[in-house]
């Protein structure tokens, strides 16, 4: 277990359930040393109890404690407070670069004549093998097979290395390929609500909490559990027992009462939720859910709103474990004595809601009656750009116009495709596919998704031609419930057969399209439309061929690939007609949501998810066959190996760390916008034969068809190097009519890939900066977005706003975060990317400090502005002083020796 801290508050009760002891960190105990807390929000009291239960006088404090308590006072605190999850939760595009990072830091302990074994997680860690199955086959019976070939023809070695680390490492487990999507594995087997854990011949319980890499680990609020995304590099640290130190947050309370309408379903509650949370602003703070709407809201609706916190801003998204959680257990298969201890414990806690619990204290509050929610989509480019159902033709058509000045007659016209009896047009929907966590957890839109096909199979309809059809369930219970149901045949019929387990088009795994729709596309320049059941529709996210993206619900993404464009509104024109010529429209295959409840209760069992997870850690006979090196603490690394390369973040590291000095005469690598995401930084699709990262595999003899994606090779860090910044839809101010990831070097102009003019500015010994706007570094837990951006020598970020996670990612590989003040700007500044930047950095830094910056430009002219150093924590500061966190830990375990 995890080290229990001594008892100064005396807090430390026993619990006996079902006749077993149980000692717990009591909240109510507590109050008689800090006051009243029975309406503190309940994701802070599970803060409150790690603090208690880690209590040392040192790193844990009573005084942490109290800040809690008096959080109450003014709903809000400028206090930090330290953080240690119980448990760690990865996924393998986030996960290889984790391991490989253990692995590195263990020859670097050597290297400091440590102990490797030190090296080791000190917490449960649980990853799980889902971003590497690609959508290269689908539409045919034999898809799922086919892809999962080629998934381990391209994968193998990255598993071999898991396999290594699974063995190696201690406390750390590896969910095969092609068991389901981390979160819904997660959401369904993992997560436990109270863990208990053993340590002096006793029986402890305390909240589950995790960290993930994967910014959607916020899922896992649904059934009360509190996580939230991390990077990798943040993850490597909780793992290896460092707390994180945080500042307690601000918590928004959401009060949903109401029910939905009928026809309306969570993906439309949950983009709805998005749209209001992302204007009202609630980057990095806590969201919890409270209202009567809770009393009846089904706990897969609740994930799917947990799911997408990192799209509204949100460190999480917390729901309170009740009755209906609680049931959700027992229906996925969880034992009843820990059930039966979960309700104990919270009840003991007043941790466990009711129709009676009060509302806690908000910092503020955001009222939804789900009676006012419409069927939605989001798009074409960001999840928080809600258009209503009856209203998304006109608004592509308005895009197409404003965004890509295409006007009139023009969006009409037809472009014949080489071969085929169609011709495609802007607005022509090439991808529409059931994908990710977000849906795939909800078997009532599933279904719902399942009797739209079975409506339109009958009546004799099917997906227009050009579209790509696909679906990936995100666990294989879904295909037990939707085989019982009798509606996988149906979606079989459309197209929609399972083309793998895990997430695939969400993540930009959408696989090619048909050769001549490509040459269609790109020989006139078409916006070609992606409707996908995601949570992400990032520019260049989905498909290097489709430039809009829009999110919907799975019913209505096998609506769309019926009438197969975006420039027809879905709810007035037919999708399509049956053998007497009938016009059939959307309202004729929509299900009534009592079509649907009778059908899920029909269709699952808890003995599906028993008998499934039973065997979750198996493994397909490919991957059980897989070589695997042994008997080595070390691992044995292959200098010529494209995707597991030793990392040169300890090469040559010494106790004492090279001071981080003020950075002078820095140039300007990238000059970028609002909304730059972490895809833009460090994208996860595939690789363009012409960039950096695909010419260095070509020279190692990576033929185009074996380059794979970029999530892939995240354990290589000379593919990541040259691929950050390499997105195909990026845009650099400093080469303001082009697109993709270039620059200029100066002074001279000439234009290049970013990759190569960073390595020429590094031969010179020039230190670069990256100039950016509002919300920087967006999207999903990326930790190569900050760990490229580093080895290219990029020594600080200055932007508008940042996103939390990228933010503190940027201080763990000792890059300096900051931000510009009283409203300035680029603009404001008049930056066009040939200035210089001096930044005067302090011996003795303190948190969130005001640092000078002097601007030389082009004409010699000086200017001086002060900006806000975003190392935001003490901690921080000294991660930041040892050029970054690894280093820091890495240097306490070397210490720790004698």
């Amino acid at each position: 277990m995890q080290s229990v801290g001594r008892d100064k508050l005396e807090t430390c009760q026993v619990l006996e359930v079902d006749g077993k002891p149980y000692h717990y960190f009591s909240l109510q105990e507590a109050q008689r040393h800090l006051g009243d807390i029975n309406r503190l929000p309940i994701s802070l009291k599970v803060l409150l109890e790690n603090i208690l239960r880690y209590e040392d006088g040192k790193i844990y404090t009573v005084e942490h404690a109290q800040a809690l308590a008096d959080w109450q006072k003014q709903a809000h605190s400028d206090q930090e407070v330290p953080f240690r999850p119980a448990r760690i939760l990865m996924q393998d595009f986030t996960g290889v670069p984790a391991v490989v990072d253990l692995a590195a830091m263990r020859d670097g302990i050597k290297h400091l004549k440590g102990d490797p074994q030190k090296v080791n997680p000190l917490v449960p860690v649980d990853l799980v093998v889902d971003h590497s199955v690609i959508v290269d086959y689908s539409a045919s019976s034999d898809s799922l097979q086919k892809n999962v070939a080629l998934e381990f023809e391209r994968n193998a070695e990255r598993y071999a290395f898991l396999r290594w680390g699974q063995e190696a490492f201690q406390n750390f487990r590896v969910v095969p390929p092609g068991m389901g999507i981390c979160h819904q594995v997660n959401l369904e087997y993992l997560t436990q609500a109270v863990w208990v854990a053993e340590s002096a011949q006793k029986t402890y319980a305390y909240p589950d909490t995790l960290f993930g890499t994967d910014s959607h680990t916020t899922m896992v609020n649904g059934v009360g559990v509190l996580g939230w995304g991390v990077g990798g590099i943040e993850a490597e640290a909780a793992m290896l027992g460092q707390p994180i130190a945080m500042l307690i947050p601000d918590v928004i309370g959401v009060k949903l009462t109401g029910q939905l309408q009928e026809g309306v379903t969570a993906t439309d509650l949950v983009l709805t939720v998005t749209e209001i949370l992302r204007k009202k602003g609630v980057v990095g703070k806590f969201v919890e859910f409270f209202g009567s709407a809770l009393d009846h809201l089904p706990v897969p609706d609740r994930a799917t709103i947990a799911n997408m916190a990192p799209e509204y801003g949100a460190t999480c998204g917390f729901f309170p474990i009740d009755a209906l959680t609680l049931d959700y257990f027992y229906q996925t298969g969880r034992y009843t004595h820990r059930i039966a201890l979960t309700k104990a414990y919270l009840q003991a806690q007043g941790m466990f809601r009711n129709t009676e619990t009060p509302d806690p204290v908000f910092t503020d509050v955001v009222e939804l009656d789900l009676g006012s929610i419409e069927p939605s989509l989001a798009g074409p480019r960001r999840p928080q750009d809600r258009v209503g159902l009856s209203q998304a033709a006109i608004s592509f058509k308005k895009v197409l116009e404003k965004d890509y000045h295409i006007l009139g007659a023009e969006q009409g016209k037809e472009v014949p495709v080489e071969g085929a009896n169609y011709a495609l047009k802007h607005g022509a929907i090439v991808i529409a596919a059931i994908t990710s966590c977000t849906n795939t957890s909800n078997p009532a839109v599933l279904l719902a998704a399942g009797l739209v096909a079975k409506k339109a199979r009958a009546l004799g309809l099917k997906p227009k031609p050009w579209v790509k059809t696909s679906f990936a369930p995100g666990s294989q219970v879904v295909s037990d419930y939707l085989q019982v149901a009798g509606v996988q045949n149906d979606l079989d019929a459309l197209g929609f057969e399972v083309v793998g387990y895990g997430c695939t088009t969400c993540i930009g795994n959408s696989g090619p399209l048909p050769q001549p729709v490509i040459n269609a596309i790109e020989s006139h320049n078409l916006v070609g439309v992606s409707v996908l059941s995601g949570n992400r529709n990032f520019e260049g996210r989905i498909s290097p061929n489709v430039r809009a993206n829009y999110l919907a619900s799975p019913p209505l993404v096998v609506a769309y690939a019926l009438l197969g464009t975006m420039t027809d509104d879905i709810t007035r024109v037919p999708l399509g007609y049956n053998s007497q010529g009938k016009a059939i429209y959307l309202k004729d295959l929509w299900p009534r949501r009592q079509e649907i409840e009778e059908l899920m209760a029909k269709a699952i069992t808890r003995e599906q998810f028993v008998n499934r997870y039973s065997r979750i850690f198996e493994g397909t006979r490919e991957w059980q066959s897989l070589k695997v090196a042994q008997g080595s603490e070390t691992y044995p690394w292959d200098d010529h190996s494209t995707y597991v390369r030793n990392p040169p973040y300890f090469t040559g590291i010494t106790f004492e760390p090279s001071p981080q000095n003020s950075i002078r005469q820095a140039r300007i690598l990238a000059l970028l916008g609002d909304n730059i995401t972490t895809d833009h930084i460090s994208p996860a699709g595939s690789i363009k034969k012409s960039s950096p990262a695909g010419i260095y595999l070509q020279n190692h003899h990576v033929q185009e068809k074996d380059f794979n994606s970029y999530g892939s090779r995240r354990g290589n860090h000379e593919v990541m190097m040259r691929g950050t910044f390499a997105n195909i839809r990026i845009r650099n101010r400093m080469v303001a009519d082009r697109e993709g990831g270039i620059t200029c070097h100066y002074p001279d102009g000439r234009v290049a890939p970013i990759y190569d003019v960073a390595m020429e500015y590094k031969k010179e010994a020039i230190p670069l900066v990256v100039i950016g706007g509002r919300e920087y570094g967006m999207g999903s837990s990326r930790d190569w977005a900050a760990k490229g951006v580093a080895l290219l020598g990029v020594k600080a970020v200055i932007a508008v706003s940042f996103e939390r996670i990228h933010r503190s990612n940027l201080v763990g590989m000792g890059v300096l975060p900051l931000t510009f003040k009283d409203g300035m700007t680029a603009e404001t500044l008049g930056l066009t990317g040939k200035e210089l930047f001096d930044i005067d950095i302090p011996e003795q830094l303190k948190p969130r400090q005001e640092l000078s910056v002097t601007i030389t430009y082009d004409d010699g002219s000086k200017k001086t502005v002060s900006v806000l150093s975003r190392v935001d924590t003490v901690d921080e500061v000294g991660y930041y002083r040892q050029g970054g966190i690894l280093s820091a830990i890495l240097r306490e375990m070397a210490r720790e020796k004698a």
